[in-house]
Formats: C-alpha cells, structure tokens, sequence
C-alpha cells in the first residue's frame, strides 16, 4: 500500500521487520536473514544489506549515524498499538492509502481510484441490532 512517510513510515518498518517475529520465524528481528533490520539497528554489511538504500524519514531519526543505528533499535522497544496494526492490515489488505485525510485525498485525486473507507453502506447486522434490542427476561 502507498504509505504517508512522514506520518506512518517508521511505522510500517517496525511492522514489517516485527513480522517474522510475530510470526514464530525468529526471536528478534536482526534474526531473520531477509530483514533489514541488521543494516538499519546494526549497520550489518553483505549479500542481504548492502543493496538497501535508506530511506529519507530513516536518515531523520538522528544526525550521525550512530545515534541513527541507536534511534532506530529504540523504535523497537515500544510495541506497535493494536489500532496502529488494524490500521496497516486494513490498508494494506484493501489496497487503501496509510495516511491522512490530506494524503489520501491526494493519492485518490493522482490514482483515479478509492484509497480509502467512504464510511458508506449498511451497518454490520450485529451493530444495527445492538441498538434496537429489547431485553426480555
């Protein structure tokens, strides 16, 4: 999914360089072999890091690249919210923009296409329902 990068960015980094961990692959994310977790937290060089070009909002965590590398591992201590996850799985999921209003309305306006919920259609049964219930007892 396009991705807000001053927004959501290291956000998402987070999330796709947790995902083996989530997933049971590895203990810690420098672990799995195909992350770019060991060039971004560690400054690991080889055949797995060396092509990865760093992204702007990553050079912006700090100055020097030490304290980049220590920024970056810092990221990591905090867990991802379970709104923030939804939020990427749904995005993702449904080919929508992660961003603000302003971005997504932007992508909508350069794609032609939805890059986000309308809010439209019926209630979920279960929602309308809990409203007009009646407790019988």
């Amino acid at each position: 999914t396009v991705v807000d990068s001053e927004q959501y960015l290291l956000t998402v980094m987070r999330y796709i360089e947790l995902s083996p961990v989530r997933a049971g692959l590895a203990a810690h994310p420098r672990d799995y072999p195909w992350s770019s977790y060991a060039r971004n937290a560690q400054a690991a060089t080889g055949a797995n890091s060396d092509w990865i070009k760093p992204h702007p909002q990553y050079l912006r965590i700090a100055r020097s690249a030490a304290q980049r590398l220590s920024g970056y591992r810092a990221l990591f201590k905090a867990a991802i919210s379970k709104s923030e996850l939804a939020q990427i799985r749904d995005c993702t999921h449904k080919g929508w923009a992660l961003g603000g209003d302003r971005f997504r309305e932007d992508i909508e306006t350069r794609t032609q296409r939805q890059a986000s919920s309308k809010g439209v259609g019926r209630p979920r049964v279960a929602e309308a329902e809990v409203g007009n219930r009646v407790r019988r007892d």
